[in-house]
């Protein structure tokens, strides 16, 4: 895998970014309360399969987990990515 930029947070735009020379990786967000909502991810065609999409979520799966927030995955990506990262367990917030 290749190196991949730092993730920043872009809180303006409610999303994560990675800023590479093929374009912006990112991950969309909604907050209600002390629920964050991770919506959406992007990753440029010709970076996918190279770990962007995991960066994104484990930088805003850690947000979440510094901010005390609870996580609904509505994005497909995220999601399944907590299903493989059982260390995120805690976030998931209860269905409501």
């Amino acid at each position: 895998m290749a190196d991949i930029p730092a993730v920043t947070h872009h809180a303006g735009a409610s999303q994560f970014e990675i800023h590479t020379g093929a374009g912006t990786a990112l991950l969309r967000y909604g907050v209600d309360g002390a629920t964050l909502d991770l919506l959406h991810t992007e990753v440029p065609k010709s970076l996918e399969g190279g770990g962007y999409g995991s960066a994104l979520a484990r930088a805003a799966l850690d947000y979440a987990r510094l901010n005390s927030l609870q996580v609904i995955p509505t994005c497909p990506f995220v999601r399944a990515y907590m299903q493989r990262h059982h260390e995120y367990d805690d976030l998931r917030a209860a269905p409501r």
